[in-house]
C-alpha cells in the first residue's frame, strides 16, 4: 500500500465552494483516517474558490485535537491554496492549537 494519500478538495466537496463546516467534516475523515494509518496525506485546493473558517476548523483544525502538532506537520502537507487562504488556514491552526 502507497503511504501517500492525495486528496483534492473540489473532489471531496464536489463544488469551488467550501464554506460548510459539514464539507469540511468530510475533508477531516478523509485526512484522519489517513493519519490514523500513519500515512502521508496531500491536499490540493486547487479549483477551490471561496473557502470559510468555519470549514477549514472543521477540516483541518479539528485534527490538533486528535494528533500531534508534531505528526501534522511531518504528514500534512497542503498544496495549491490562494495566499489569502494561506493566512486564514494559518489563524485556524493558531487557534487550534
Amino acid at each position: 500500500m502507497n503511504d501517500s494519500l492525495d486528496l483534492t478538495i473540489y473532489g471531496i466537496v464536489g463544488s469551488p465552494l467550501c464554506v460548510a463546516s459539514e464539507d469540511g467534516q468530510k475533508v477531516y475523515k478523509r485526512i484522519a483516517g489517513a493519519l490514523s494509518e500513519g500515512r502521508s496525506v496531500a491536499v490540493s485546493f486547487q479549483n477551490v474558490t471561496s473557502l470559510t473558517s468555519a470549514f477549514l476548523n472543521a477540516a483541518i483544525g479539528q485534527l490538533y485535537g486528535s494528533f500531534s502538532e508534531d505528526d501534522i506537520r511531518a504528514k500534512l502537507r497542503v498544496q495549491d491554496m490562494e495566499p489569502d487562504d494561506r493566512a486564514l488556514l494559518k489563524r485556524v491552526v493558531v487557534t487550534a492549537k
